[in-house]
C-alpha cells in the first residue's frame, strides 16, 4: 500500500471520528433532559467506538502490509520476480470473511512453449533445470501451463495487544498428471506451495509466522528473472538451494522505525528432510532420516537492505540419522550425517540494471536441494550470478550463469547409497522479456551441461537446450 493511499484511507476515517465525537456535544445542548437524549447518545457513542476499531484495525492492516512488501522483492522493470510472491494488487481485498479480516485472491496465468534436445533435471519443460546424465539425442516439445498460480492472502485478524494476524495459502500445478493415459499430460494437479499464518507486531517489528513455508536459504528476493522457470528458477538445483518446509520462523526489524539501511534477523526451526534411509517407506508418512527422534533444520539469517540494494548472510544445521525410525537399518558409509551450509547474496539496482548473485557451501545438503539432489555426507560449493538490464519500462534483457560442484570423492563414496554420480552441473541461460500492465512476453534460451560416472573412474559430460515462449497474466 502506498503511502498516498493510506494518508487517502486514514483521512476519511479521521475525519468520521472527529464528526462523530462532536454530534454528542452538539445533541446533549439541544435536547438536554430529554428521554430520547439518552438514546441518541449511546447510538453516537457505539458508532464512535466502531469508527475507533475500524481506524485501528486499518492502520494495523497497513503496518502489517509494509512489513510484508519490505520482505519481498521489488521487481525490475520488465521482470516479474514471481517464485514465491508475485506483484500483488494493492486495490480493496476481494472479499471479507468476517468484520475487519480482509481476504485477496491473486495469481496469474503461465503458459510456455518450448522445445529442447535433451530430457532434463526435474522435469520437461518449466521444470527442466540441467540435462539427465542418462538422457540421449531426441526432440521433445510441448505446451505447459502448470506454472499457473494461485493463492489467497489474509489479513486484519486481531490476536490479543498490540498484535494482528494474516496468512495465505498458495498453489500450484506441479502435482503430477492425472493419470498416465492419452490425455493425461493435458490434465496437472494441484500442488499446495505454502499454508502459513503469520502474528505480526507492527509496533516492535515483530513477526512470527507458522505453517509451510520457505526455509532461510532460499533466496526469496533474490531469485532469478524468468517467464518459463518460475515455480523451478532458474540455476535451482544448480547454485541455488532451500525448499519449502512446515515450520516456526521469527523475523525482527533490528532498527524499526529508523532510517536509513532496514536490518532484519530471522531464524526458523523446519521439518527434517532425507532420502531414505528404507527405500520401502521413503517419504511416506514422514517415515525418513530427517524426521527420526525430530530432528528439526535450524536456520538463521541476517537480512540488509538499502534503496538500491539487499544483502543477506544465512546458516544452516541439522543432524540425520541413517539407521532409520526403527534403529535398525543397514548403514553401509556411516550411520549419521551432519548436514551444514553457509550462504551469502545480494542484490544492486544502478539505474536500468539488476545485478543479482549468490554463493554456498556446505556438505550433506541434498535435503535443500544442495549436492544436485544427492544425498550423503558430500560437500559441495556452488552459486549464480545474473545481470540484467532495463532498455525502455517495457523491455528487459538478462543473462544467467549458475554452477554447482559436489565433491568428486564424497560423490563416489556415496555412489549406490544416496549418491548417482553426478559431478557438476552448470547453467547459462538468457531472456528477453517485454511487459505491459498485467502481461509480460517472453522468449528464453536454456543451456546445461552436466559431468557424472557411473563407475567413479570414467567421467562423461551432457550437455542440452532449451528454448521456450512464455506468456504471464497477472490477476
Amino acid at each position: 500500500m502506498s503511502p498516498t493511499l493510506v494518508r487517502r484511507c486514514r483521512a476519511p476515517l479521521a475525519l468520521g471520528v472527529a464528526i462523530a465525537l462532536s454530534l454528542p456535544w452538539a445533541a446533549m445542548a439541544q435536547t438536554a433532559g430529554t428521554a430520547g437524549e439518552s438514546a441518541r447518545e449511546q447510538q453516537l457513542e457505539q458508532r464512535v467506538d466502531q469508527l475507533e476499531q475500524e481506524l485501528a484495525q486499518l492502520k494495523a492492516m497497513i503496518q502489517a502490509q509494509k512489513q510484508q512488501a519490505a520482505s519481498q522483492p521489488a521487481p525490475a522493470a520488465g521482470t516479474q520476480n514471481v517464485v514465491a510472491a508475485p506483484a500483488t494488487n494493492t486495490g480493496k481485498p476481494v472479499f471479507s470473511s468476517a468484520p475487519g479480516l480482509s481476504v485477496a485472491l491473486h495469481g496469474f496465468i503461465s503458459a510456455s512453449a518450448f522445445s529442447q534436445n535433451k530430457s532434463f533435471v526435474y522435469g520437461n519443460g518449466q521444470n527442466a533445470e540441467y540435462p539427465s546424465s542418462t538422457s540421449t539425442n531426441g526432440t521433445l516439445s510441448g505446451v505447459d501451463v502448470r506454472n499457473t498460480r494461485f493463492w489467497l492472502d489474509f489479513s486484519g485478524a486481531q490476536l490479543a495487544g498490540d498484535w494482528t494476524g494474516g496468512g495465505r495459502i498458495e498453489m500450484d500445478f506441479f502435482g503430477g498428471y492425472n493419470g498416465t493415459g492419452a490425455y493425461a499430460q493435458q490434465q496437472p494437479i494441484p500442488r499446495l506451495r505454502q499454508a502459513y499464518m503469520d502474528l505480526v507486531n507492527p509496533d516492535s517489528g515483530s513477526t512470527i509466522r507458522i505453517g509451510q513455508q520457505w526455509d532461510l536459504l532460499f533466496p526469496l528476493d533474490n531469485v532469478t528473472a524468468s517467464l518459463s522457470h518460475i515455480a523451478f528458477p532458474l540455476g535451482f538445483g544448480t547454485g541455488m538451494i532451500g525448499w519449502r518446509y512446515p515450520g516456526v520462523v521469527w523475523m525482527q526489524d533490528l532498527n524499526h522505525g529508523g532510517g536509513g539501511v532496514q536490518w532484519r534477523l530471522d531464524v526458523g526451526a523446519f521439518e527434517g528432510s532425507w532420502n531414505g534411509p528404507d527405500a520401502a517407506v521413503n517419504n511416506i508418512n514422514y517415515l525418513t532420516a530427517g524426521n527420526v527422534g525430530f530432528r528439526p533444520q535450524v536456520e538463521a539469517r541476517l537480512h540488509a537492505q538499502g534503496s538500491d540494494w539487499l544483502a543477506y548472510v544465512v546458516a544452516h544445521y541439522s543432524t540425520v540419522d541413517l539407521r532409520g525410525v526403527s534403529g535398525t537399518v543397514a548403514t553401509p558409509v556411516q550411520s549419521n550425517v551432519k548436514s551444514v551450509g553457509y550462504e551469502v547474496g545480494g542484490q544492486w539496482k544502478p539505474g536500468p540494471w539488476v545485478f543479482r548473485a549468490n554463493a554456498y557451501t556446505g556438505k550433506g545438503l541434498g535435503e535443500v536441494f544442495g549436492d544436485l539432489s544427492q544425498f550423503g555426507d558430500i560437500k559441495d560449493t556452488g552459486g549464480y550470478l545474473q545481470a540484467g538490464y532495463n532498455f525502455t519500462p517495457n523491455w528487459n534483457l538478462s543473462a544467467v550463469y549458475a554452477s554447482s560442484k559436489p565433491n568428486k570423492d564424497d560423490v563416489i563414496r556415496w555412489m549406490g547409497n544416496g549418491s548417482t554420480g553426478l559431478l557438476r552441473s552448470r547453467q547459462t541461460g538468457m531472456d528477453l522479456t517485454y511487459a505491459a500492465g498485467n502481461y509480460e512476453l517472453g522468449v528464453e534460451w536454456l543451456y546445461g551441461w552436466l559431468d557424472s560416472t557411473t563407475n567413479g573412474v570414467d567421467t562423461k559430460t551432457t550437455s542440452g537446450n532449451q528454448v521456450s515462449l512464455s506468456a504471464l497474466y497477472h490477476f
